[in-house]
């Protein structure tokens, strides 16, 4: 297939140059937005006078069936086209004879691949928060059921002070709600259409650009023709973004992983969510877990990747920035590969609310609520966190909890000290008694589920 720049050339292309230079390998995934933006800029033309109306017309109709012909498998795309866009112009050239060259009429293909990327990274940005809101859809279910399940909570990997299992859950659909606050803001930025800048510098013919805008459903056109085509930003925004996702899925791998193991085993994967040993028949490996930790590189690598991209080019177009390609699909790709096995993954675990209850009485985790309760009796806080840490080393030496000292014990330290202390160290008053808003009390994270669940009706709407 002849390159569509060929006029000023008198040697061929080297077959070692032309592989090299080619994009049709990763862009080809834009077929349908290259067709749908061309449809919008043939009709803005015929519109516009710049080409007959009836030209106009032909060229969206032969567009169109151009496209419900790849959609059908009737036509192959070349792996020999330079790119997509010299595909899909000279398959309609060789439909429409001379009416198929005027398409190319007051665009460049560098403003129509700005538009088709923002084109396809829009519809991929809705992919992905649908898939956000599944997971986030799982954990409220996951963090209902559990919102009475007490567990030790961990800064610093130390056991500290009791929570509840969904309040814990509830913390990564947190974490994910901004990340789907992220990716609209992201959207937002890129919703500007770029198509008109032509190579850098516009064009003399008196386009519309506010009509493509409209048909193809940008907010505004960009401003500035050498920014139109140079801007690449969106693309490691949504990389920036993609990134925070797969810090928050690996983060939360990292626990499953750990809960997994017989040394705390607060979780038992499926079956159909974890895989064997080759040789150690007793093996169940958290392996989607572990995978979604190891591919999370790959993302930040694709961030990486378009900021050193990027970060020396003079304006407008490079040839380097081809590159953004290869680099976001892969970072979209592996963030729409993880997102819907985690969730099934979450879906399906099961809960061991036993063996979280008894790492639970371990470790002093309610010597805080100990201190507490002094304070509420009048003690001033610091004095009553010395105290409670002098009954926590008189526990370590006698092999004695908090919870089973007698009262005298007690007493021998603090004559504030009543038989109350018992009920006031008991775990399930320590969690359900910070009602504060976030906390971990039940009634606390049925408001956070209710707010989750109200945030993604609104990011539904």
């Amino acid at each position: 297939m002849a390159q569509l720049w060929k006029g000023r050339f008198k040697k061929e292309l080297a077959k070692e140059t032309n592989d090299f230079n080619a994009s049709i390998h990763f862009d080809s995934r834009m077929y349908k937005e290259d067709i749908t933006g061309s449809m919008a800029h043939a009709t803005m033309l015929g519109a516009c006078g710049i080409i007959e109306k009836s030209e106009s017309e032909k060229i969206v109709q032969g567009l169109s069936e151009i496209l419900a012909d790849i959609e059908s498998g009737k036509l192959a795309i070349d792996p020999g086209a330079e790119d997509i866009h010299t595909f899909v112009e000279s398959e309609l050239t060789a439909r429409l004879g001379q009416t198929g060259k005027r398409l190319h009429t007051a665009r460049s293909r560098n403003d129509q691949v700005a538009l088709d990327i923002r084109m396809t990274l829009k519809k991929e940005i809705d992919a992905i928060a649908a898939d956000i809101k599944d997971l986030l859809a799982v954990l409220c279910k996951k963090a209902e059921e559990n919102k009475g399940v007490i567990l030790p909570g961990y800064p610093h990997l130390q056991r500290a002070q009791p929570i509840a299992f969904g309040h814990h859950l509830m913390a990564y659909a947190a974490m994910l709600c901004r990340d789907l606050d992220r990716l609209a803001d992201v959207k937002k930025r890129m919703n500007v259409l770029p198509l008109g800048s032509g190579a850098l510098a516009g064009t003399t013919y008196p386009i519309n650009r506010q009509m493509v805008a409209a048909q193809l459903g940008f907010d505004d056109v960009s401003a500035n023709s050498l920014d139109g085509v140079s801007d690449r930003d969106f693309c490691i925004e949504l990389a920036a973004a993609l990134s925070l996702v797969m810090v928050h899925l690996s983060r939360f791998s990292e626990e499953i992983i750990m809960w997994c193991s017989w040394e705390f085993k607060y979780v038992d994967l499926d079956d159909a969510y974890s895989t064997g040993s080759s040789i150690m028949p007793q093996k169940k490996n958290p392996d989607v877990a572990e995978l979604v930790r190891g591919k999370t590189g790959r993302v930040y690598g694709a961030l990486v990747t378009l900021l050193t991209m990027m970060k020396s080019l003079p304006l407008a177009y490079n040839k380097d920035m081809q590159e953004d390609k290869e680099a976001i699909f892969d970072a979209i790709d592996t963030v729409e590969l993880c997102l819907p096995v985690f969730a099934a993954m979450v879906d399906t675990l099961t809960v061991r609310p036993k063996n979280m209850a008894k790492a639970a009485a371990g470790g002093f985790i309610n010597a805080t609520d100990c201190a507490d309760y002094l304070t509420k009796k009048g003690l001033p806080f610091r004095e009553a966190y010395m105290i409670v840490g002098r009954l926590v080393n008189m526990c370590i030496k006698s092999g004695d909890t908090l919870d089973t000292l007698t009262l005298k014990d007690f007493r021998a330290i603090s004559s504030l000290f009543d038989e109350d202390v018992y009920d006031a160290l008991a775990l399930k008053t320590c969690v359900n008694e910070r009602k504060v808003y976030g906390g971990p009390a039940k009634e606390s994270v049925q408001k956070q589920i209710e707010l989750i669940r109200q945030f993604v009706g609104e990011h539904t709407k």
